[in-house]
């Protein structure tokens, strides 16, 4: 009877919404033995700081790798044979200004330059070692993973990106859900209280600093009243991570919804528009504007080949893509393309960049829309879905869900202020 009632509590204990912290405390009772002192060497990189004299710098305007190495006693012989055989592992054009570099010089009397060490990004760093004969290699610092949960509703007058930042969260994380439900909810039209709860996790170097957010491994946004689920899960079939809802169902769509990443829509496909520079004369609107900053990325909706990559008449500098029997794609205004006619492109690739070029009022791409070669509106069209997880597969992935489920109903929801008490607070 004893054991049936511990039972229960354990199964009560992981089924409540608690707390969810994923911490846990050891008790040690052994009596600590006492140790000796022993100082250890400063280390980074790989490398014993104490052997050498450390120059911790950033790159400044007017750097160039040649001139630094040059300056710090390294032959141009060994600056020449690096460029050559380890271009592809260091392109030394490519140097950034502000990216943290360090220099390990020897002690005796030369003082030269033996290893230089430049940071890509807070992980990922390039290390030059010309001690006898140059090498370069990359490496990445040792990454921990936190799992950390979020939530939010958005008030009226607000955005996404506006709840993730008041709550300080990182603002990745807008991009990050935006790309999840690219082709099942328009980020551009949500409204007052739509809201959403995430699992995902963060990145920490030496389990202290912050590296940014690493994957959502589970999302619910609710949108319209109606639910959304998003589960990471690795379709073994396809070796490829996808997102599945909670129905095994792919996310993915042939399509995106938007050829922006973040924008405004301006103005919808409508065969009886109005144009006041017309004199108010009906004049079809066969595409849907989508306004941007002069410059923004328009991307691919689809994989497709570039059938046209010209400038004609009103619709300015514009790409047109194929995508098969079906479906074709056409991006107007461009303020220059980035792909050629002949060219095979991804979904997501970047085909060219927000401009004014034709007859526009203002920076934005239209995005028109064929099917079986008429102008239809995208955002009426059900577009074809990626393939559903497969059958076979399915016992194990609600399985592997269902605990990510439980997880994301324990979340409550983090009030957010609204736009016009911001402007009230402020």
């Amino acid at each position: 009877m004893r054991l049936y009632w511990g039972i229960v509590l354990i199964s009560l204990g992981v089924l409540s919404c608690g707390d969810s912290s994923s911490e846990k405390t050891t008790l040690n009772t052994d009596t600590p033995a006492v140790e000796k002192q022993v100082t250890k060497p400063a280390m980074a990189y790989g490398f014993n700081l104490d052997e050498f004299e450390v120059i911790s710098d950033t790159i400044k305007s007017g750097d160039s790798f040649g001139e630094l190495m040059l300056e710090n006693k390294v032959d141009y012989p060994k600056i020449y044979e690096l460029t050559q055989r380890y271009k592809d592992t260091f392109d030394v054009r490519r140097i950034r200004v502000g990216k943290p570099y360090m220099i390990l010089k020897s002690k005796d009397t030369t003082q030269g330059a033996q290893v230089f060490i430049y940071e890509q990004d807070p992980i990922n760093y390039t290390v030059v070692d010309f001690r006898d004969s140059v090498v370069a290699y990359k490496k990445q610092r040792q990454v921990s993973f936190v799992q950390k949960e979020a939530s939010g509703v958005i008030p009226d007058g607000g955005s996404l990106s506006n709840v993730i930042v008041e709550q300080g969260l990182d603002y990745y994380l807008t991009y990050d859900l935006s790309q999840i439900y690219a082709w099942t909810i328009d980020f551009f039209k949500l409204n007052p209280g739509d809201k959403f709860k995430i699992i995902y996790q963060e990145k920490y170097i030496n389990d202290s600093i912050y590296a940014g957010v690493g994957p959502i491994e589970a999302a619910y946004f609710e949108h319209n009243g109606q639910p959304f689920y998003a589960f990471s899960y690795m379709n073994d079939s396809l070796d490829v991570q996808e997102y599945y809802d909670e129905e095994a169902n792919n996310l993915r769509r042939t399509f995106l919804r938007a050829p922006l990443k973040f924008g405004r829509l301006s103005s919808r496909y409508n065969l009886k528009r109005k144009i006041r520079y017309y004199g108010y004369k009906v004049r079809p609107h066969k595409g849907t504007d989508y306004a941007a900053p002069i410059g923004t990325p328009i991307l691919a909706t689809a994989d497709g080949v570039v059938t046209e990559s010209t400038r004609r008449g009103g619709n300015g500098k514009y790409v047109k893509i194929r995508h098969n029997g079906t479906y074709s794609t056409q991006y107007l205004h461009m303020k220059a393309q980035k792909v050629k006619q002949g060219e095979f492109v991804r979904q997501g690739d970047v085909i060219g960049w927000i401009g004014m070029t034709g007859n526009t009022g203002g920076p934005h791409v239209c995005y028109r829309f064929w099917k079986n070669g008429r102008q239809v509106d995208p955002l009426r069209e059900e577009l074809p879905a990626a393939e559903p997880l497969a059958e076979e597969l399915r016992p194990e992935y609600f399985g592997f869900i269902n605990p990510l489920k439980d997880q994301l109903e324990c979340i409550e929801y983090t009030p957010t202020t609204s736009m016009e008490d911001l402007v009230t607070l402020n």
